[in-house]
């Protein structure tokens, strides 16, 4: 997979998009069943062709850019994203940074200067609630008033249904905040998870008697406090406990994942770890002293414990 940024486009060979790409746009957040048939339909359309399946995404969102921090609470974090669209076999994804110029440029000249000149777009898929462009002036209605003059197709999916629920980031992120996880892997189609590279942190953890493997986890996720997780490391299962989030006690800034596997400590820095969500235990909070947090974490550990060997036939599996 190549991942393009707009001055990559800019600079690309011609010859790239010489027969052309089926492109959609998006943000595909957390890489839902809805996102997935729509991955499915562009690579076909590409495969059938001859040429090049493309996804279009912004970075950051572009409700993080004009909501700030009242924006929703992402799913993913990029890296998985692009994991993501990697493992679905997409040819292409051009990561747009999403900034005032970004912001302002019209409708017209995004089909123009990105779709047509940028990707030589032949068919372009696209989900039945987006919306392009500034102001949000671009939909399906003007990419099909426009598909006769740039020589291209338009296809508009219908709503992905689930036992009659639309399947929507929106949905997902209620229910992973909620930690219904069970019922989010539903729509989601795999179990939810982060991952990331194994970072050094402060050594607190090893300090209270629970050594810890530390992700930095760069945006703001739906998910936050403690929970009991499924550790995937070097090819093998493990189970522990992991708290995310900015380590109040310890007057954290960065946001942080931070796993304790159980009966597990090996010196695992820039190995690479995937990190599933089982049950929620509890929010974060800020301690008094180590002392309280020690005996927290005590509790959590145990309480993980308990729920593994009362869920252990399931969670295995």
């Amino acid at each position: 997979m190549q991942l393009l940024r707009l001055a990559d486009l800019n600079r690309q060979n011609q010859n790239t998009f010489n027969k052309g790409s089926i492109v959609t746009i998006g943000n595909f957040d957390g890489m839902h069943l809805g996102h997935q048939h729509i991955l499915s339909t562009i690579k076909q359309l590409a495969k059938a062709s001859n040429m090049l399946s493309c996804v279009i995404c912004f970075e950051p969102q572009p409700k993080e850019f004009f909501m700030k921090q009242n924006a929703p609470k992402r799913i993913s974090p990029f890296r998985d994203k692009m994991l993501a669209f990697k493992q679905a076999g997409i040819d292409t994804v051009l990561s747009l940074n999403f900034n005032q110029k970004l912001a302002e440029l019209s409708a017209q000249d995004f089909i123009d200067e990105i779709l047509l000149k940028g990707l030589n777009a032949k068919t372009v898929v696209i989900g039945d609630d987006f919306r392009f462009g500034k102001n949000r002036e671009g939909d399906y209605t003007l990419l099909q008033q426009q598909s006769t003059k740039g020589n291209f197709t338009v296809q508009n999916t219908n709503p992905y249904l689930i036992d009659n629920q639309r399947v929507s980031s929106s949905h997902i992120r209620k229910l992973l905040t909620h930690g219904h996880f069970d019922e989010a892997q539903k729509f989601l189609g795999h179990p939810y998870a982060l991952s990331g590279r194994i970072h050094h942190g402060q050594k607190n953890g090893r300090k209270l008697g629970f050594p810890t493997i530390n992700i930095p986890i760069p945006v703001d996720v739906v998910v936050s406090g403690v929970y009991v997780v499924k550790v995937y490391l070097k090819g093998k299962v493990h189970f522990g406990v992991a708290n995310i989030g900015i380590r109040p006690t310890f007057c954290g800034k960065l946001r942080l994942l931070e796993t304790y596997i159980f009966n597990f400590d090996h010196d695992l820095y820039g190995q690479y770890v995937t990190i599933e969500f089982l049950k929620f235990i509890r929010g974060e909070k800020k301690f008094e002293n180590f002392n309280a947090l020690v005996a927290q974490i005590q509790s959590d550990k145990k309480t993980a414990e308990d729920w593994i060997t009362n869920n252990i036939t399931w969670i295995r599996s």
